[in-house]
């Protein structure tokens, strides 16, 4: 997830946010556009792609290509995304790489199932809560050596290729590994990202010497290697997971962290194991959408769609002010649930995901919801009402119908800043999203995984696969999904259409992480581009506060089943990305 940069809370005073919210309304929406289009919505960038056989749909054109070579030679779509992500890893440093977290949900054809998994990464077991108070600290920072957990995507690679790949894992390593020696040129948004953070992460031992160009970011069009990392990835591809959890390069991670003042050690990576789960859903209008269970924040999207269901959104139409109303509204509720119930199940075994994602449960939270009012507060759920009951994203699809969902990060940006010697990663951040205060669920504690925003996601309809999409950026994550769906089922989108599409972010819901304070001024309404001026006025009127921000939409990737044979594929526009098939 790459660093934010709209406006803290509360930085704008409310004319301010008048005037821009007017400015952003008076933006025609063809704006954006190189060109009038001759059909489809005004908004879209381009049409959907179509093929055959197979389709990627990832964050960088060269990534996409590379899942595509992987499966014309033989591979699935798991050999594909493994290959795929690890070139990200390379190209798209700014959200993810080696020294991340991994989400995944596979469709198998051959059992006509769903599989999830689960390889987010423990905090050090030799770091305690005492070690934080004893520092005066209220909140883990987002940089340094203290957030840093056990980086859990090469476990996840090897997990996933160990059930669905076919081809040997060096062979999927290697096109990563042939650009890191070879070089490629940087595109436009991932240099926006990494000149942003080399201000912030320069200061930490490794960082400078490996990610940047006599100090500075790589420019536009630069070609950029990454020899160290050509390295890591060889040892990898010859001596498996344990190669990076338990050979020379764990022992390379134990000694820099003990001698630049962290704790993340030779045991925190030997005893890493990720986790096969079961994906969880619940019923859109007759559309099943899959999310994982926490520690990840997935279930939000299934809360929102839950309490949306019983509105006629399409009357509403799209950029109403009831479709804008109602959606922040559901969030806000689900947000709140999510900060008080969202953790770790291995240390918060009483989080009751059944009853959140409950029809019942979502027709008790809507009685909150009034239609001419914003909600200022908002309370979680009690234990009695629940009784009984930047980042990348990518997704590759294979011609034999086996469909991967992958999302992959180092959490804050570029990370923690924290880059061992001659191994050309950074380790992430995640540990940030802890609690410093005991009995929340998400406090910090030895060895636990800390609350995640990462999630991919995956649709069937009549138990067959429809969808797989996700949406990358933080808390966007979920309020992205649940936008897709309503985008494609309520206002008839296509598949680029409903990406396209002017997004709606709400900021200021209570947070699971830091010092997990409560929403009490209903937060701010952030528009995109696009909608209209009546609408923002009629939101305005009704309570919320509407401001134009500076890129916290989040990053979107797609493909569809299409009925006719084949698939239906799209990417964000937002992005550097690329959708194609063969």
């Amino acid at each position: 997830m790459p660093p934010s940069t709209h406006a803290p809370r509360r930085a704008l005073r409310p004319c301010l946010h008048a005037v821009l919210a007017l400015a952003c309304a008076l933006a025609l929406p063809r704006a954006a556009n190189a060109a009038d289009r001759i059909s489809g919505q005004a908004f879209a960038t381009r049409s959907e792609v179509y093929a055959p056989h197979a389709i990627a749909a990832t964050s960088h054109p060269l990534a996409t290509q590379i899942a595509l070579d992987v499966m014309k030679a033989g591979g699935s779509a798991v050999d594909a995304a493994i290959a795929a992500n690890a070139a990200l890893g390379l190209m798209e440093p700014t959200g993810n790489g080696v020294g991340g977290d991994l989400f995944a949900i596979v469709w198998d054809p051959k059992t006509k199932k769903l599989y999830g998994y689960n390889g987010s990464g423990r905090s050090p077991k030799s770091l305690t809560l005492a070690e934080f108070q004893k520092r005066g600290l209220k909140e883990i920072p987002p940089t340094g050596p203290l957030p840093v957990t056990v980086p859990g995507t090469v476990d996840g690679w090897f997990a996933l290729h160990e059930r669905f790949g076919r081809k040997p894992i060096a062979d999927d390593l290697a096109p990563a590994i042939r650009y890191a020696r070879e070089g490629h040129p940087v595109h436009e948004v991932i240099a926006y990202y990494w000149n942003a953070s080399v201000p912030r992460l320069s200061k930490w031992p490794g960082f400078k010497e490996q990610f940047t160009v006599d100090g500075r970011a790589p420019r536009v069009g630069e070609m950029w290697k990454n020899p160290n990392l050509a390295n890591t990835l060889e040892q990898i591809a010859k001596g498996g997971r344990d190669a990076f959890y338990k050979g020379d390069i764990a022992r390379t991670i134990d000694a820099y962290f003990k001698a630049n003042g962290g704790y993340l050690s030779y045991d925190d990576l030997a005893s890493h194991h990720g986790e096969w789960v079961e994906p969880v859903s619940s019923n859109y209008r007759g559309y099943d959408l899959w999310e994982l269970p926490p520690n990840g924040q997935g279930i939000a999207a299934l809360q929102i769609l839950n309490i949306l269901e019983a509105y006629d959104l399409k009357s509403y139409g799209f950029g109403s002010v009831e479709h804008v109303h109602l959606f922040t509204e559901a969030k806000k509720l689900a947000f709140a649930d999510r900060a008080r119930w969202y953790a770790d199940p291995a240390f918060e075994k009483s989080s009751p995901v059944a009853k959140l994602i409950s029809k019942d449960y979502a027709k008790q939270r809507r009685k909150l919801i009034s239609m001419d009012k914003a909600l200022k507060e908002v309370q979680p759920a009690t234990p009695a009402q629940l009784d009984q009951g930047d980042t990348i994203y990518m997704t590759v699809a294979d011609a034999d119908g086996m469909m991967v969902s992958l999302i992959q990060s180092n959490y804050r940006g570029m990370g923690s800043g924290m880059a061992a010697p001659g191994l050309g990663f950074i380790f992430q951040d995640r540990g940030e999203q802890f609690v410093l205060k005991e009995g929340h669920p998400n406090s910090f504690a030895p060895g636990k995984r800390p609350f995640h925003t990462i999630i991919p996601a995956f649709v069937t309809k009549a138990g067959k696969p429809w969808l797989s999409f996700g949406v990358m950026g933080g808390g966007m994550q979920p309020q992205g999904h649940a936008q897709i769906m309503m985008n494609l089922i309520d206002f008839g989108m296509n598949l680029q259409e409903a990406g396209d599409a002017p997004r709606i972010q709400h900021d200021g819901s209570t947070e699971p992480a830091g010092q997990a304070q409560v929403m009490s001024d209903g937060g701010e309404l952030d528009l995109e581009t696009g909608y209209p001026y009546e609408t923002i006025r009629e939101l305005m009127r009704r309570g919320h506060s509407v401001r134009f921000a500076h890129g916290p939409y989040g990053g979107y990737q797609a493909i569809m089943v299409n009925p006719n044979g084949g698939y239906i594929g799209a990417s964000e526009s937002r992005k550097d990305g690329q959708a194609a098939g063969y």
